[in-house]
């Protein structure tokens, strides 16, 4: 008997590709990096402007928290802004945050403000004080910022109401 003159084992063709090639991948990377590089500093900066308007507002919220506790209990109320330790103090008013607590304290250096209190001037001092009727002793500014973003918040002598500029 003769063997069989053709090969029983088929001939395999070009192969299917199963995957990318480096300079695929290389290429690929490299746009995503344009991208990121693109999109983090303007990430930076929209993340520091909500910052710093969140601190201001958090300022305005808490001065009137001081005035209308000032009006309901028809006493004084004491707002001490250190700019030392970014602190904002209510001095006897309960934080609704903390039940039995004699003071509220907002620190604006902390999350997720993270904003810095760079000048308070009410008057001449760091405080202001509402008295029973809800008007303050002295109008003045309150000036945050976070990375190059910086706001102004100003008080009225008058009204007692404080806005940002």
């Amino acid at each position: 008997m003769n063997a069989p003159t053709h090969n029983p084992i088929p001939a395999q063709g070009p192969r299917p590709a199963h995957g990318f090639t480096l300079i695929e991948l290389i290429l690929v990377l490299a746009i995503i990096s344009v991208l990121a590089a693109i999109a983090v500093p303007r990430y930076a900066g929209a993340l520091a402007r909500y910052r710093a308007d969140a601190a201001a507002r958090r300022v305005i919220a808490n001065l009137e928290y001081a005035r209308q506790h000032a009006r309901a209990s028809s006493s004084g109320v004491t707002v001490l802004m250190n700019t030392a330790t970014d602190r904002m103090s209510l001095v006897n008013v309960p934080d609704p945050d903390a039940p039995g607590s004699t003071s509220t304290i907002t620190n604006l250096k902390s999350a997720p403000y993270r904003a810095d209190l760079v000048t308070a001037d009410f008057g001449g001092n760091n405080l202001v004080i509402f008295n029973g009727y809800g008007d303050p002793d002295s109008g003045g500014t309150a000036v945050l910022t976070v990375g190059s973003e910086t706001r102004t918040i100003v008080l009225d002598a008058n009204t007692g109401k404080a806005v940002i500029q």
